[in-house]
């Protein structure tokens, strides 16, 4: 779909200069973390990459990824940021990693070697979160991902399987079992639209925002993902200030899109969704238009705000509550690199909590925690609410007259009374290393209450036993195998 040049080139001269003239203040900084013993990458001279938010059992937490793996923030208390956990990526010493949740799991993906993606059960949070899926089989490298909670559906950008064959996007059923993602397919047509790779996504309610580096951008409807349609195209030369079209956010109200072109000195383009398959720029917003170099990276909304990750420029944050005329109000310098054709400083940002706090992550100085805008009225995204809640069946509840122990082989699982599970049926079990690794694991026939799982393990010890029971009840327990 075309959109007007002419209208592009109005704006660039009505609203760049106008958001140019704002007077942004400096946010206020709560917290810091950041760990100096974790090893630099060779290209960039970065730690830490993306930065993703947590809500479990009444607590916050951010994710930060590092050149090592995954680390678990507590940021409940945001002047006091304390690491409570982390976990090893597949490979290490690399640049990209990219994380999304969905019920109770974190998923994590990797863009570099022979990588897995890991789903770990964050309900556990405090204690360190259970990796229950590391496998290369469908992801072995993605360069980002995006799940459409609403829908149970993740979306793997640029990504390699097992085989190491290339696709632009992967599409993996989640609803059946979070912990088994089921490859729905793999796409790279879009309307008129042929791209190499899709670089990063935004989803809400089945329609997809699709970033294509230099092919383009696409609106596409997935609400049956099997047969998508396209809703829009955009090609580099239907709009103006193209060049690698990288990430991006949809406005709460669903009209506007804020559209990313990781391309030095390429302003963010506000599109007008008013007619979904007419996409049309209606504003440019630049937070730093005296570098001819400033470039931005990621972006969220989070009611009447843009939030930034402006490499070189740190935070950046925009009234939007008229997109037409984005007004600047808030920065903060994460990083004092000089401006460059490189990249380096403010990697993502975060805004969901519901506490209001945002997160950035900077690539070379770690994480930062900042107070909240003043008037936000938007509610936050809920990750985890309750260890007592099944995070496969968002209703059920937790059993607490059931036990499991070991003798002589096996593992007895007794529900006391028998009907405290009300009707037999079969149960899925996993058993995990002390350390958070499954072990083993299937299926197994409830029968009054009890079943009898054998078990044949060469290390003895402390494992943790997880039954999800075919009513949506679930117990987890420690359990000692001697």
């Amino acid at each position: 779909m075309k959109v007007k040049q002419t209208i592009g080139v109005v704006l660039i001269l009505s609203i760049v200069g106008a958001a140019s003239h704002a007077q942004p203040s400096k946010m206020e900084l709560l917290g810091h973390w950041e760990d100096t013993t974790i090893e630099v990458s060779t290209k960039h001279g970065l730690r830490f990459n993306e930065v993703w938010g947590l809500w479990v059992n009444g607590s916050e937490y951010a994710v930060i990824g590092s050149t090592w793996g995954t680390h678990f923030i507590d940021i409940t208390q945001p002047d006091q940021p304390r690491e409570v956990a982390r976990i090893k990526g597949a490979v290490t010493r690399i640049i990209h990693r990219d994380y999304h949740d969905y019920q109770c799991y974190l998923y994590a993906v990797c863009d570099q070697g022979r990588s897995t993606l890991q789903i770990m059960d964050i309900s556990v949070l405090p204690d360190t979160p259970i990796v229950v899926y590391d496998s290369p089989e469908l992801i072995m490298r993605s360069h980002n991902i995006f799940i459409d909670t609403a829908y149970g559906i993740l979306y793997a950008l640029a990504t390699r399987d097992s085989s190491n064959a290339a696709y632009a996007m992967g599409v993996f059923d989640l609803r059946q079992d979070p912990t088994h993602p089921v490859l729905i397919g793999h796409y790279n047509q879009f309307g008129d639209l042929h791209v190499n790779h899709v670089h990063d996504a935004y989803v809400r309610d089945g329609i997809a925002y699709l970033h294509c580096g230099y092919d383009g951008f696409a609106i596409v409807d997935f609400r049956d993902p099997y047969q998508p349609q396209a809703i829009a195209t955009l090609h580099p030369s239907d709009y103006p200030f193209s060049g690698y079209n990288h990430s991006g956010w949809l406005s709460d109200d669903r009209r506007y899109y804020f559209m990313i072109d990781e391309t030095h000195g390429t302003p963010i383009k506000v599109l007008d969704l008013t007619n979904p398959s007419l996409p049309t720029v209606v504003a440019l917003i630049k937070a730093n238009d005296t570098v001819d170099v400033s470039i931005a990276h990621n972006a969220m909304v989070r009611g009447h705000y843009l939030f930034l990750s402006h490499y070189y420029d740190g935070l950046q944050i925009f009234d939007i509550r008229n997109p037409r005329e984005p007004v600047h109000k808030w920065y903060y310098p994460t990083s004092h690199i000089p401006h460059a054709r490189g990249y380096a400083g403010a990697w993502g940002v975060y805004a969901q909590l519901p506490s209001g706090v945002i997160l950035v992550s900077d690539m070379q100085n770690g994480l930062f925690v900042f107070r909240g805008v003043p008037d936000d009225t938007a509610k936050g995204v809920y990750s985890c609410q309750s260890k007592t809640t099944s995070i496969r069946t968002p209703n059920a509840s937790y059993t607490p007259l059931v036990r499991a122990y070991y003798s002589k082989g096996a593992i007895y699982v007794i529900a006391n009374p028998p009907d405290a599970i009300p009707t037999d049926g079969p149960t899925q079990w996993t058993l995990y290393s002390i350390e958070g690794r499954a072990v083993g694991g299937g299926k197994t026939q409830l029968h009054n209450g009890r079943t009898v799982i054998p078990i044949a393990l060469s290390r003895k010890g402390i494992y943790l036993i997880d039954l999800l029971f075919h009513t949506g009840q679930r117990h987890t327990q420690k359990i000692a195998i001697y």
